[in-house]
């Protein structure tokens, strides 16, 4: 039994526009992804100065648009918890990256699946 034109090419479009929703934000995901890993980097090469300071050093921590004396053991607390935060993002990213990929690919299978009967 085939298909009508008009509904085959009509389910094409369907599933082209879900292939083309999924591979633009893939392309969103993998930038923040990438912002992310940046992100984490910047916590591990900070944190990696800090411990090379004496314990007793002042240091300033930006708020706003100003900087506030403080101890290195609280800006190393406050970092750690925003590691951890990235951290947890990037996990929900990468699932998010894999339901994206999985959609574009199985969207490109299934036309051309349908293509290939069709023609």
């Amino acid at each position: 039994m085939a298909i009508p034109n008009e509904k085959l090419q009509q389910l094409l479009q369907e599933i082209s526009s879900k292939a083309q929703f999924a591979e633009q934000q893939l392309g969103i995901v993998n930038t923040q992804i990438a912002s992310k890993k940046r992100e984490s980097r910047r916590l591990q090469l900070s944190d990696t100065e800090m411990d090379a300071l004496p314990k007793d050093t002042p240091v300033y921590d930006g708020v706003g648009k100003m900087f506030v004396l403080t101890s290195t053991v609280e800006v190393k607390n406050r970092q750690a918890k925003e590691a951890e935060d990235i951290k947890k993002e990037l996990a929900n990213l990468d699932k998010k990256q894999h339901y994206l990929e999985t959609t574009f690919k199985n969207s490109q299978d299934h036309m051309e699946q349908i293509l290939k009967r069709g023609g």
